[in-house]
């Protein structure tokens, strides 16, 4: 064996030692796991049956035809909405990309140029010297053209590209799952300010009765002043409840705008009326909840879908910074034609070019870049279990606190329908111990007061009791199958 290729092989096991030690020092990090583990039942719920409402599709468990077209307008029209449909679609075309950069890459390439080198350089000196037949010398100012097919190809030997074009995969379905979490979200926001508008309008309603009534009792006590059997002041006092009443309507009128204006912006057009149901609050029956097992929220709940598929990049992401550290393999080749003379140009073999190249790279000194970008990714990947560890415990904390909050809100609302009853009661009785003199007008006047404000907080219960039963819809994940 020469000596010559002593020294190739020596030299060529010096550099392989070298990448293999430049690859060997990567810095140890201990990964945190998530804990997945959930309590088997709901705080305070002792039910143990796996029927869940959150598998119930949004047209099934809304049943109003009017709120399932307002429902329907803003899945189609809502802008936030569609503004994620476009991430979705920019996550989309970073996985094109990805898949792109372990694939290789082909390219033609043409070009033209004109070189006139010094006389007095080895080049030129050369070319004077060279003897060549009269009339084919090479030219003092030489033409080049060339056309040929490029390519280049890195190697994924440590799966850096294919874990980076995974880790765009799990990104792409973080923002398909964030997708359906606002699914969920607009729908809740649709159906909460629909029963708001429902009972403003009973609200509405209940003060045009009341204003009745309260007329009807002013119309009274002025004939029981003509007969002198009251005075002035029980007229002035009536009078001023009968105002005192016609003025909270203009208040309820522009609250009844504001949420009118509130579900057009959601549904992505422009204020105009909002049709809806004339059906008496009191009269809605809420939808029985079946809430399931807390285990069943990892598959309900898209934004616990979504933290899980971020946590699986931010994985991917380490495994690709741990890459940087290995050598690269990069191979490139070329084919094509080159020539001063356009004529020439296309001459096989006299105008062929070739070439095919591989090289081997790996960082050796001043590694702290790569060295940061690997924290850093590890400091994310951590970050990410801690984020969804909080996302499945505010999950189960939301289920659990709604789930108590439609039991407290049926036993106020129970408790406030015996309170109204009694009141409306003591408003006849009140208005007919009234006309034979036995009550003073001020036991009226106070008894249609506390009637009204029990029956607007009666509504504001109802209110609360459907709200509630579409939070905890939500709260299960419900909305976005």
């Amino acid at each position: 064996m020469s000596n010559n290729r002593i020294s190739i092989y020596k030299y060529c096991s010096i550099a392989c030692l070298s990448l293999v030690y430049g690859a060997c020092g990567i810095p140890k990090l201990a990964e945190k796991t998530e804990q997945k583990n959930v309590p088997a039942v709901y705080a305070g719920d002792t039910a143990t049956d796996s029927i869940n409402t959150a598998k119930l599709s949004w047209k099934a468990f809304f049943t109003d035809p009017y709120l399932e077209a307002l429902i329907d307008t803003a899945l189609v029209r809502n802008q936030e909405l569609n503004i994620t449909l476009q991430e979705i679609e920019i996550s989309r075309n970073e996985i094109r990309a990805r898949k792109g950069e372990y694939l290789p890459f082909v390219g033609l390439k043409a070009g033209a140029g004109l070189e006139k080198v010094g006389r007095y350089t080895s080049q030129g000196a050369g070319d004077a010297s060279t003897e060549i037949t009269p009339g084919r010398e090479v030219p003092e100012a030489l033409p080049d053209y060339r056309i040929a097919l490029q390519a280049s190809w890195e190697i994924d030997i440590w799966k850096k590209l294919r874990n980076a074009k995974k880790a765009a995969v799990s990104r792409y379905l973080a923002t398909v799952e964030g997708r359906n979490f606002l699914l969920t979200n607009l729908i809740a926001e649709v159906a909460n300010s629909y029963y708001e508008l429902l009972a403003l309008d009973n609200q509405l309603a209940i003060v045009k009765q009341n204003i009745d009534i309260q007329n009807n009792a002013l119309r009274i006590v002025k004939l029981q002043k003509e007969a002198t059997r009251v005075t002035e002041l029980a007229v002035r006092r009536f009078e001023a409840q009968v105002l005192n009443t016609q003025s909270l309507q203009y208040g309820i009128r522009q609250k009844i705008t504001e949420t009118e204006n509130r579900i057009n912006f959601l549904l992505g057009r422009y204020p105009q009326p909002i049709a809806r149901s004339t059906q008496e609050m009191e009269t809605l029956v809420p939808t029985v909840i079946q809430p399931g097992m807390p285990a069943q929220l990892m598959a309900n709940r898209p934004d616990i879908r979504q933290a899980e598929q971020e946590l699986a990049a931010a994985r991917l992401d380490v495994k690709v910074a741990k890459a940087r550290f290995y050598p690269s393999l990069g191979i490139s080749a070329s084919i094509g034609y080159q020539a001063f003379d356009p004529s020439y140009l296309i001459k096989t073999p006299q105008s062929l070019l070739y070439s095919i190249a591989g090289d081997l790279v790996a960082p050796l000194i001043n590694r702290n870049a790569i060295k940061a970008t690997y924290y850093t990714a590890n400091a994310k990947q951590v970050q990410a279990v801690f984020n969804y560890e909080r996302t499945v415990l505010n999950a189960y904390i939301e289920v659990a606190n709604r789930l108590s909050r439609i039991g407290n809100i049926k036993q106020s609302y129970d408790l406030k329908a015996q309170q109204v009853k009694a009141l409306l009661q003591s408003v006849d009785i009140s208005n007919t111990l009234f006309k034979s003199a036995q009550a003073d007008y001020m036991e009226v006047l106070m008894t249609q007061r506390d009637a009204l404000e029990s029956r607007f907080e009666l509504i504001e219960s109802k209110k609360q009791q459907m709200n509630a039963l579409v939070d905890i819809y939500q709260a299960l994940g419900g909305g976005w199958q």
